[in-house]
């Protein structure tokens, strides 16, 4: 199918089941891609922060963040698909692949599978497979995101829904299993003893302080990442919306939580899959935020006695950390969300072992 041109972003009633959307526009990443995203979030894990750590696992050099790519892809993605977005809903069947290193050029391209138009007349959901490669072609990422997205003309007929079923988690046979040799995982060098063998499925961690999110660092965040939609950025329009103010970009929260959650899982490695996630509330400048995490599975490999993968449910919340970290904040007594949860993310992460 012939893609085609809409230069100010589609709208819901633009899109067509099947419609496969080829993104501009090719990014080459250096060292100081690297770098900004440290500086913006700090994150520890020595895999991308050392080159001999990395090479002596067996890499050529320090991989680039795995979160710093798929911010990369996705932000390729948004003038196609959420360029005129309320919200990003979730994501799905999510696998991390060939890692990342300085000089590589990523493209992305993502493919419609699902559309539903919602109750309102106003609005509809898009579903999206995305896929992102490097210059050799070689596939770095894959997910599937659901966003609802405004409707230029509320008066444009509804497409027939359609809707795929998405797999809850990436089964642990489908994970990849990694390039780097984690027999060589230097724990003194990650801070910590605890391996793979060490965790137990429902023991949960708190990841110690909180950030206070700042406009600067976000705008510069989701600028650098070439996103491009416009309620992250467009102060005058946002004044009139439901919110009235800008929304962070929620995979600046995702990348905060990554960095906390080094502090109690120091010696993950790579990001496997992404098996879910959920922007559950807004965020927004001022706001501070603390995390936690859970242990939902292991899985091993039978090839690989020297790495095996966790799956993990981060939480992050904003304000209250004495109330509700030290309960593990999640849901109510009624089984529903806490209004402070702003995000629920549930991965599958490469850990050595012993």
């Amino acid at each position: 199918m012939t893609q085609s041109y809409f230069p100010d972003g589609r709208f819901f009633e633009d899109f067509t089941v099947g419609e496969t959307l080829a993104h501009a526009t090719p990014r080459t990443l250096s060292d100081g891609d690297g770098a900004l995203y440290q500086a913006l979030y700090g994150g520890r894990n020595p895999l991308g922060s050392s080159t001999p750590f990395a090479q002596q696992l067996g890499l050529p050099e320090r991989p680039l963040e795995d979160w710093l790519v798929f911010h990369i892809v996705f932000g390729k993605t948004v003038p196609d698909v959420s360029r005129h977005a309320l919200a990003n809903l979730g994501y799905g069947e999510g696998l991390f692949g060939a890692p990342v290193f300085a000089g590589d050029t990523l493209s992305a391209n993502s493919q419609v599978i699902g559309l539903r138009e919602n109750k309102s007349g106003e609005t509809g959901i898009v579903m999206v497979r995305t896929r992102g490669v490097n210059q050799q072609g070689a596939e770095v990422l894959s997910y599937v995101r659901w966003v609802m997205v405004k409707k230029r003309n509320a008066d444009a007929p509804a497409p027939d829904p359609v809707w795929p079923g998405i797999a809850p988690h990436v089964a642990p046979s489908q994970l990849r299993v990694p390039q780097a040799n984690y027999s060589a995982w230097d724990t003194k060098s990650a801070g910590s003893p605890r391996l793979w063998e060490d965790f137990e499925v429902g023991e949960k961690i708190a990841h110690g302080g909180g950030v206070t999110l700042e406009d600067a660092e976000h705008m510069m965040a989701t600028r650098a990442y070439q996103n491009t939609a416009e309620v992250h950025f467009e102060a005058q329009l946002q004044a009139d919306s439901r919110f009235g103010q800008r929304l962070i970009y929620g995979g600046h929260i995702i990348s905060h939580a990554t960095a906390m959650r080094f502090n109690g899982f120091e010696n993950a490695g790579a990001m496997a899959a992404l098996n879910g996630g959920t922007h559950a509330a807004p965020a927004f400048a001022g706001d501070t935020i603390y995390g936690w995490s859970e242990v939902l599975d292991k899985a091993s490999f039978e090839t690989r006695p020297d790495v095996g993968a966790l799956r993990l449910r981060q939480i992050m919340i904003k304000g209250r950390k004495g109330l509700y970290i030290a309960e593990f904040p999640h849901l109510d007594g009624d089984g529903k969300r806490l209004a402070e949860v702003i995000l629920e993310l549930d991965i599958w992460v490469y850990m050595a072992r012993g």
